[in-house]
């Protein structure tokens, strides 16, 4: 084997700790059941479901997501450039992450506001119980996420992560992204699907 060839094999590893791997995939295992939850009482009731889909506003569903994809975005560029040596750049590019989670957890809120003005609680039907529950957890899920884009900005900013030390931070964007893509599953489930 060339020491190219070597040195390719020595660096394909798995991103991040291996104990957030297993965080990260006993977390998804639970949101798979919820959403499983949800499409299975969707199938037992579809005109329960249809009018109270009806009454969630997709514009600002849609807003969220956009939110959520774009703070996953400045977390991938900040670990790129903490990859690159630029820890200072990470950390600004993680503010940005946390800017933009910001705006989903302000959507968010007022989306809550809006619906318990509106009588349309956890206990109202089927759908809004399974709706309050899946979307609270991911609520929970983001406010936790963003802890630690707070956290891994001021890491990045005091200069604990670096072009050869940034294991902790991958493990960080991981969370985030999981925090993602369960959202990307979440919204067409919750909002759209019928």
């Amino acid at each position: 084997m060339s020491t190219s060839a070597e040195a390719v094999v020595r660096s394909r590893r798995l991103p991040g700790d291996l104990a957030m791997w297993f965080f990260i995939l006993a977390e998804l295992s639970v949101f798979a059941l919820l959403i499983l939850a949800f499409t299975v009482a969707q199938a037992l009731h579809p005109q329960l479901f249809s009018e109270g889909r009806a009454l969630l506003d997709r514009s600002t569903g849609l807003a969220m997501t956009l939110s959520l994809l774009t703070g996953g975005l400045f977390a991938a560029l900040a670990l790129e450039q903490v990859r690159r040596g630029r820890s200072r750049r990470g950390a600004a590019l993680l503010a940005m992450a946390l800017l933009a989670a910001c705006g989903y957890v302000a959507l968010k809120l007022t989306e809550y506001a809006h619906l318990l003005a509106n009588g349309l609680g956890m206990e109202r039907n089927t759908f809004f119980t399974l709706y309050w529950i899946l979307t609270a957890f991911h609520f929970l899920h983001v406010l936790l996420g963003m802890v630690i884009l707070g956290w891994l900005a001021e890491g990045c900013r005091r200069r604990r992560y670096g072009a050869r030390q940034y294991n902790g931070l991958e493990s960080g964007v991981l969370y985030w992204h999981m925090v993602d893509l369960v959202w990307v599953l979440l919204f067409p489930v919750v909002y759209i699907l019928d």
